[in-house]
C-alpha cells in the first residue's frame, strides 16, 4: 500500500488522495486496508518512520569516522539516498504542508531527532565537547537546516542530470564547511 500511496500521490496532495484509490492502486479492497492501519494518516507516518529511520542510522554511520571525513561523507549519504528515494521524500515535503496536522508533526519531530541525535556526535568532537547543550543544538539546527535546502534541490533536479546533481552535492558540502567554519569564533553569551 505504501508503493501505491506513492505511485499515486506523485501528483497529487496527501490531503485529496482517498482510501478507494489507494487501496485500488495497491489491487487490494478497502477493508484490507485496515487490517494494517487505522487511517490514512498512519500510512502516511508508517511511510515516514521507514524513510526517516533508514537516512538518520545512515548519517550516524557516516559520522562515525573522523570528524574531516564526516561532511563529505554525510552529504553523500544523504544525496545518494534521497536519490534512491525521490518519492518518499516528495512525500515528506508534501506532508510538511499537509492539513494533517499528524503528518506535519511527525515531520518536524523526526527534523528534530535528526538535529538531536547530530548534537550528540557533535559533542564528541574535541573542540566542542565544552559547548553548552543550547549552542550544540543550534549548531546541529543550522546543519539539518542545510540538509533541509538539500533535500529541496534534490528534489528540484531532474535524476537523470548527472552535471546538475552533481552540483547540488558540491553546494551542500560547501555549505556545511560554511558553517563549521564559523564553529571556532563562536562564544556563547554566559
Amino acid at each position: 500500500m505504501e508503493a501505491a500511496l506513492l505511485r499515486i500521490q506523485a501528483g497529487e496532495n496527501f490531503d485529496s488522495l482517498s482510501l478507494r484509490s489507494i487501496t485500488k492502486a495497491a489491487g487490494v479492497v478497502p477493508a484490507a486496508f485496515y487490517r494494517h492501519f487505522d487511517s490514512l494518516d498512519d500510512l502516511g507516518l508508517a511511510l515516514m518512520d521507514e524513510s526517516f529511520g533508514t537516512l538518520r542510522a545512515m548519517l550516524r554511520e557516516a559520522r562515525r569516522g573522523e570528524w574531516t571525513e564526516a561532511i563529505p561523507t554525510s552529504v553523500q549519504v544523504l544525496t545518494g539516498y534521497v536519490n534512491d528515494h525521490r518519492d518518499h521524500f516528495a512525500f515528506i515535503a508534501r506532508a510538511r504542508g499537509s492539513a494533517s496536522s499528524r503528518l506535519r508533526l511527525a515531520v518536524l519531530a523526526e527534523i528534530r531527532l535528526i538535529a538531536s541525535e547530530l548534537a550528540t556526535d557533535l559533542a564528541r568532537f574535541p573542540y566542542l565537547r565544552d559547548w553548552s547543550t543550547d549552542d550544540l543544538n543550534m549548531v546541529a539546527t543550522l546543519i539539518v537546516n542545510a540538509m533541509i535546502s538539500t533535500v529541496e534541490a534534490i528534489l528540484e533536479t531532474p535524476p537523470d542530470n548527472h552535471v546538475a546533481q552533481v552540483r547540488v552535492a558540491e553546494v551542500a558540502d560547501k555549505q556545511l564547511r560554511l558553517v563549521i567554519l564559523g564553529v571556532p569564533h563562536w562564544h556563547s553569551e554566559p
